[in-house]
């Protein structure tokens, strides 16, 4: 019988690699988690490579094209379905984040990507990258923006955002920039698109003290928490570890104001910063 065929790049690679991965095991009669044991990764992460929401490391296709004896296909198609335009520590997260039915994330310093304006990410990135050239500025905006078109769909993904306060007070490239950005993050909440809540300096301490957290999740694979520090990011799938950032989300969403209380907030700040702007 004839291997499966080599994935054309330009039709959803990590998807069709995904569901090859699923044929190919079943039809060597493992489970996910005995072709996840040699590979020590979790039978989770194994859905999540069919299901297209994580990508396919070269040693990972390596092992598998020798446990599922498919001739080198996985090792020569790997590479096509890792293409990206975002940096290398994001890549995997922004492409789970593509294909996940809710997204539930807490900011502590900045808007989230998917909903900043273009202003506001072009001072984020011209602050990270103070010596790049405008056509590097550009084309990391570029890609910013083109997330945000995951909310142009009605009602999915479900996202469900917690701003820290210090989200709203950071001057983010001045008061104009940051009246336009809370004012767009206030009109998605206004459209009904996205669910907010503010986390108030009041609060004192909370769970998530550490840092930013995104907890997605997706209609057929298991969740993922996805922790970002400066320059680095990491992907988490084994279960005991998500539902532990999940109870985290959680607590910090019951310490937050209520989301009317917390729009009142947002655009009362948004106001402050327009009227600052004007002579």
């Amino acid at each position: 019988m004839p291997g499966p065929k080599d994935l054309d790049p330009s039709s959803s690679p990590r998807a069709l690699l995904g569901a090859e991965l699923r044929h190919a095991r079943e039809k060597t009669g493992l489970s996910q988690d005995e072709l996840g044991r040699p590979l020590f990764v979790s039978g989770s992460f194994i859905g999540q490579l069919e299901a297209g929401t994580r990508r396919m490391q070269p040693e990972y296709a390596h092992r598998i094209d020798e446990i599922l004896d498919t001739d080198g296909f996985f090792t020569r198609n790997c590479k096509a379905s890792n293409k990206s335009r975002y940096p290398d520590h994001f890549a995997e997260a922004a492409e789970a984040e593509a294909v996940a039915t809710a997204i539930r994330e807490y900011a502590p310093l900045l808007i989230p990507g998917l909903l900043q304006t273009e202003a506001y990410a072009r001072a984020v990135f011209r602050a990270y990258q103070p010596t790049a050239t405008e056509a590097v500025i550009d084309e990391l905006v570029a890609a910013r923006l083109d997330r945000a078109h995951l909310l142009d769909d009605p009602t999915t993904p479900l996202l469900w955002a917690v701003l820290d306060e210090a989200v709203l007070r950071r001057r983010v490239g001045g008061a104009a920039v940051m009246g336009a950005a809370l004012g767009h993050v206030a009109a998605l909440t206004r459209s009904h698109r996205i669910i907010m809540q503010v986390l108030p300096f009041a609060a004192g301490a909370h769970a998530a003290l550490n840092g930013a957290l995104k907890l997605m999740t997706f209609e057929d694979a298991p969740p993922l928490a996805y922790l970002e520090v400066l320059g680095a990011g990491q992907l988490q799938d084994y279960p005991a570890t998500v539902a532990r950032y999940e109870l985290s989300y959680d607590l910090v969403g019951a310490c937050a104001l209520s989301p009317e209380a917390s729009l009142a907030l947002i655009e009362s700040v948004a106001e402050d910063y327009v009227h600052e702007d004007q002579p």
